[in-house]
C-alpha cells in the first residue's frame, strides 16, 4: 500500500444545509427590489480526515427562495473537492479555485457568474475559513502576514491583465506590507469605521427610521443608508425626516437596488439632491457598464456606488476602466470567493477607488470585515473614506459575531474566516424540516385546514 494515502488528509465531505430566516415579517432588508426578503444562507461544512477536529464553513448569502438551488450547486461540486490532499489545498487555496473556475462542464453554467459561481465561492471560503484554523489565525491576518508573491499567486490574471498583471499586483502588494505592523496595531486598537443601513429600510415608518438614525449616531456612524426608488415623494419625505434626525455632518447614502433606468436616476437623484445624499448605490443595473458612467457624469457631486450583485473581477474591472464609479463595494459570497476578491481589491488599488463593502444580510458582516482588514493593513493602507456596511441581523447565530464599538468594527481574533454557525442555529432554521420551520410550516397548514372547512 502506498504510504502517501495512509498518512495525507484528504477532504471526505461537504455537508449542505438550507438555512432562512423569517426577517420578511419585520420587514428587515426590505427594499424597492425585494419587498420581502427572508434572509438565508446556502451552507455548507467541509469536512477531514485529518484528526484535528477542524472543519471549514462557507455559505452563499441568498433572500429566500432560490435557496434550495444555490443549495444544490454547492452539493454539485463535492466530486471536484473531496480526496484532494488537505495540505495542499490549505497550502495553496488557489488550487480549488482554479480547478472549479477552469473546468468546462462548470464554466459553461456561468461562465464565472451566477448560482454556480457563487457556490464556488462559497467553497473557496470554506477552504480559507479552514486554512485560518489551521494556520491559528483570522484570515485578515493569514493574508495580511502572506508574502506579497504568494498572495498574487492566489489571482487568476485571465481577462484582467489589461489592467493587472502579476507583477504590479506583486508591486502594489510590496508596497501595501511597508508600515503594516502599525496599521495592525490601530487596527487591533481602534478598528475599522463601519456604516449602517439598519435604519433605511423601506417597510419602516418615519417614526421607527428617525430613532434609529438618532440611536445609530448615538452609537458613533458617522454615516448612514436609506432605502430608495419606490415612490419619490415617500423618499423626499424619508430623506427629509432622516437629514433632522441626524443633522448636516452625517453622511447619508441612498440605495436604489437596481430600481432605474439610467436616465431615471439621474433625474430622480437630482431631485433628492437637496437632502446632501454621500452615494447612490446601484442606480441601474449592475452589468451596465456604460450606463454607470452616464449616470455618474450626471448626478455629481453625489457619488455613483455599486458591487453587491457585480458578478464577477473582468466586470469590476471594466467599471474601473470606464471611470464608472467613485465607490466600490464588494461583497464576500458575490464572486468566487477569497481569491477573486483579492483580485478586485487589487483592482481598486491601482485605480486608487475606495473600496466599501456590502455587507448585512446572513453572515456577510462577519466575512467582509476580513477582507477591508486586510486591504488596510497591507493593500492600501488606508481607510480613508471607507467604511463597512452593518446591519444588525442575525450576528448571534455565528461563533465569532461582529463587534460594533463606536462605530467601528472590531477586528476578530479567534482562528478562520468566522464563518461558522452554532449547532442550534443549524438546527433550529434548516428548511423546512428544522425545529422553527417544521412548526411554522405544520401552524400554517394548519390554519388553511381551518379555513377550508368553514
Amino acid at each position: 500500500m502506498n504510504s502517501e494515502t495512509t498518512t495525507t488528509a484528504r477532504f471526505t465531505g461537504i455537508d449542505v444545509i438550507d438555512i432562512r430566516f423569517p426577517t420578511s415579517r419585520e420587514l428587515d432588508g426590505s427594499d424597492a427590489m425585494n419587498p420581502d426578503p427572508d434572509y438565508s444562507a446556502a451552507y455548507l461544512v467541509l469536512r477531514t480526515d485529518a484528526g484535528d477536529g477542524l472543519e471549514g464553513h462557507g455559505f452563499v448569502f441568498t433572500i429566500g427562495r432560490g435557496n434550495e438551488v444555490q443549495s444544490a450547486a454547492i452539493a454539485a461540486l463535492r466530486p471536484h473537492v473531496l480526496g484532494l490532499s488537505v495540505d495542499a489545498v490549505c497550502a495553496d487555496p488557489g488550487l480549488v479555485s482554479r480547478a472549479l473556475n477552469e473546468d468546462s462542464q462548470l464554466r459553461w453554467l456561468g461562465p464565472e457568474k451566477g448560482v454556480m459561481h457563487m457556490a464556488i465561492g462559497a467553497v473557496v471560503n470554506a477552504v480559507w475559513d479552514l486554512a485560518g484554523k489551521r494556520a491559528g489565525k483570522p484570515v485578515w491576518k493569514l493574508l495580511a502576514d502572506a508574502e506579497p508573491e504568494w498572495l498574487a499567486s492566489q489571482v487568476d490574471y485571465r481577462y484582467i491583465e489589461d489592467a493587472l498583471g502579476p507583477d504590479e499586483a506583486v508591486a502594489l502588494l510590496r508596497r501595501g506590507k511597508q508600515g503594516s505592523a502599525e496599521r495592525e496595531r490601530r487596527l487591533l486598537a481602534r478598528g475599522y469605521p463601519g456604516y449602517t443601513t439598519s435604519p433605511g429600510w423601506l417597510g419602516y415608518s418615519d417614526e421607527k427610521l428617525a430613532r434609529l438614525a438618532r440611536e445609530a449616531v448615538a452609537d458613533g456612524f458617522t454615516q448612514i443608508k436609506l432605502k430608495v426608488g419606490a415612490d419619490l415623494t415617500d423618499d423626499i419625505r424619508r430623506l427629509r425626516t432622516a437629514r433632522e434626525a441626524v443633522g448636516p455632518d452625517i453622511r447619508i447614502a441612498i440605495d436604489a437596488n437596481q430600481r432605474w433606468n439610467v436616465a431615471e436616476a439621474v433625474a430622480w437623484t437630482n431631485k433628492l439632491a437637496e437632502f446632501d445624499p454621500y452615494w447612490i448605490e446601484e442606480p441601474t443595473s449592475p452589468d451596465d457598464i456604460l450606463g454607470h458612467a452616464a449616470i455618474r457624469d450626471g448626478v455629481a457631486p453625489v457619488k455613483v456606488a455599486t458591487g453587491e450583485h457585480v458578478q464577477n473581477r473582468v466586470v469590476f474591472k471594466q467599471l474601473l476602466q470606464a471611470g464608472a464609479l467613485d465607490v466600490l463595494q464588494i461583497d464576500a459570497t458575490r464572486v468566487g470567493g477569497v481569491n477573486e476578491n483579492l483580485a478586485i481589491l487589487l483592482l481598486a488599488a491601482k485605480y486608487r477607488v475606495p473600496v466599501c463593502p456590502h455587507a448585512g444580510g446572513v453572515g456577510l458582516c462577519e466575512l467582509v470585515r476580513h477582507l477591508s482588514m486586510f486591504d488596510f493593513v497591507a493593500l492600501s493602507g488606508t481607510t480613508e473614506d471607507r467604511v463597512i456596511e452593518y446591519v444588525d441581523h442575525l450576528h448571534e447565530h455565528f461563533k465569532d459575531p461582529v463587534t460594533i464599538v463606536d462605530g467601528h468594527y472590531t477586528a476578530p481574533v479567534l482562528p478562520g474566516f468566522s464563518s461558522e454557525m452554532h449547532g442550534a442555529s443549524l438546527d433550529t432554521y434548516r428548511y423546512p424540516d428544522g425545529v422553527f420551520w417544521a412548526a411554522d410550516l405544520a401552524a400554517q397548514a394548519s390554519d388553511h385546514q381551518k379555513e377550508t372547512d368553514r
